[in-house]
């Protein structure tokens, strides 16, 4: 079985290692590991061939970013997709406000599920694109891994950020290219301090390459969905928090969903 083989912590985390990178939040990483390894492979939302490496391909890549972020932070994972790297962040980060945005039914209904068996009273699902909550949605961190090529996800990622606010998109080794190609559009939308980040647990255990990038401090017309005024083009869900993202207790929130979008 997946879950009972393949979601066991690896050796290269031994003697303590695994502690070190997730510390208390341990217990959920290996819950959130079985749930990948298990449900995650049934319903499609991890290949097969990865359910034998969610902690070095997955967790430890997701929980390295956790370093890049404050303590305290409204953070939304774009195109959450199994939870990667939202529900690793949320695990770390327990004073963190966290919203997964997916699209997809079945994605949703596991995201659910998964915060809801981990116990993340600091996490909750919107089942909306990014396009939908574009100008009503004010995070002080946007997330992304595996959702779009950079070019894209930055106009994407804007719109759902607070001017200031900064995008911590997970990019392989081709970032560097990455971020070359798509630098003339991240000029064209103002953004700021744009760079590839080599982000590590303290130990050295978790790593992850991450291209970072500031939100100009004025909302960006160029935006994907958003229109001069600031107002969403596309009609989503209009409850706010105080920090701009959805209120109310954790859970499942509806905008516009679009089965032709996923993400993460």
């Amino acid at each position: 079985m997946h879950d009972e083989v393949n979601a066991a912590v690896p050796e290269s985390l031994s003697a303590g290692a695994s502690e070190e990178v997730f510390g208390e939040a341990l217990p959920q990483a290996e819950k959130y590991a079985e749930l990948l390894a298990g449900t995650g492979v049934q319903r499609g939302l991890i290949g097969p061939a990865e359910a034998d490496r969610i902690w070095e391909r997955h967790l430890l890549n997701c929980a390295a970013v956790a370093h890049l972020l404050p303590a305290r932070c409204s953070m939304v994972d774009l195109g959450s997709g199994a939870g990667l790297p939202g529900i690793v962040l949320a695990m770390m980060l327990p004073q963190a406000r966290v919203t997964l945005l997916e699209p997809l039914a079945r994605r949703v209904d596991f995201l659910t599920e998964a915060i809801s068996e981990l116990g993340l009273s600091n996490a909750e699902v919107v089942r909306a694109r990014a396009e939908d909550l574009a100008g009503q949605v004010s995070a002080d961190v946007v997330t992304a891994r595996a959702v779009a090529p950079l070019d894209k996800l930055a106009g994407l990622a804007l719109g759902l950020l607070r001017p200031g606010g900064r995008v911590l998109a997970i990019k392989g080794s081709t970032a560097e290219a990455e971020l070359a190609k798509a630098r003339p559009v991240l000029a064209r939308l103002g953004v700021a301090d744009a760079r590839v980040v080599r982000a590590a647990s303290p130990g050295g255990e978790a790593t992850a390459t991450v291209v970072t990038f500031t939100a100009p401090e004025h909302r960006n017309a160029s935006a994907p969905g958003i229109r001069a005024s600031g107002h969403a083009t596309s009609r989503g869900p209009t409850r706010g928090g105080r920090a701009g993202l959805p209120a109310g207790p954790p859970g499942t929130r509806k905008g516009r969903p679009n089965s032709r979008r996923g993400g993460g």
